[in-house]
């Protein structure tokens, strides 16, 4: 069931939410490319390699923190340290480093996911990019960039013709074999295609630089906050049926009706063929 949030709850948990932000920061900046972090392996069969750091537990403790002193009473579900429930029918989901193997490569795509969702999904996201100093927040009306350039609002691009289109992901592998597949047969149709972004992929596409976003075995921690942004700015965020994507999975996010509705055909058709 949907929670009724009124305005005053709006302000309060976008007011939390930039908290929780400003808490993860100094937790992730501290340990980047410092050459003493250490990275350990949560791999499994399907995961050869999922590195977790000092960086990913300390900020997840410290936006927990956080949450639990500012709105005791929401639910919290992070990558690191799991679910405690809540009884207001609001719950924190984070993510405190997506993208924790370019994190530990020194690259700059990595980002620290937050929202806050109900039953029906979230409703306010943040995606956090420490590093280049740059904050994506969309939800309850706001969509907006605050960065080294001063605050911009985001909006997605208009419709353009789907040859024009630039994709993004971040495995070239994307997912199974047939994952790879279909995505590769949207990638035959478009201009351009970029791998490695991990969740700045999502950001990029929120402020417009980008037309489309597609990925597989994605957890819910990955994609609630992008979903958040993106919707805010005018973009769409579904499954590979078309159905909500909060829950994880095959999602293809996209600037517009148009350009998710051809990309949405070639994946089906490639993954039912």
């Amino acid at each position: 069931m949907e929670t009724q949030i009124d305005q005053a709850t709006q302000a309060d948990l976008i007011r939390v939410a930039h908290l929780v932000a400003d808490a993860a920061r100094p937790e992730t900046l501290r340990l980047f490319r410092n050459p003493g972090l250490v990275a350990d392996d949560k791999s499994t069969d399907t995961t050869p390699f999922d590195p977790v750091t000092e960086a990913d537990r300390a900020a997840e403790l410290a936006m927990r923190t956080i949450i639990e002193a500012e709105r005791p009473d929401d639910g919290i579900l992070g990558e690191e340290y799991g679910t405690k429930p809540g009884t207001s029918g609001l719950t924190w989901v984070l993510d405190p480093i997506d993208g924790t193997r370019g994190f530990i490569s020194g690259t700059p795509t990595w980002g620290v996911l937050i929202s806050v969702s109900d039953a029906t999904g979230p409703q306010f996201g943040i995606i956090d990019q420490p590093y280049i100093g740059e904050r994506f927040c969309g939800g309850f009306g706001h969509a907006e960039l605050q960065g080294p350039q001063g605050k911009m609002p985001l909006a997605t691009r208009l419709s353009r013709g789907f040859s024009a289109a630039t994709l993004l992901t971040t495995f070239p592998e994307v997912g199974s074999a047939a994952e790879r597949r279909a995505f590769e047969a949207v990638a035959k149709q478009v201009k351009l295609t970029r791998y490695g972004m991990d969740c700045y992929g999502y950001a990029l596409l929120a402020a417009g630089q980008v037309d489309l976003v597609i990925e597989a075995a994605l957890q819910p921690y990955d994609i609630h906050a992008p979903i958040a942004v993106i919707q805010a700015a005018g973009g769409i965020v579904s499954n590979w049926q078309g159905g909500a994507a909060h829950n994880g999975g095959r999602v293809i996010a996209a600037a517009n009706r148009d350009i998710h509705a051809v990309a949405l055909a070639v994946l089906q058709d490639s993954i039912d063929g």
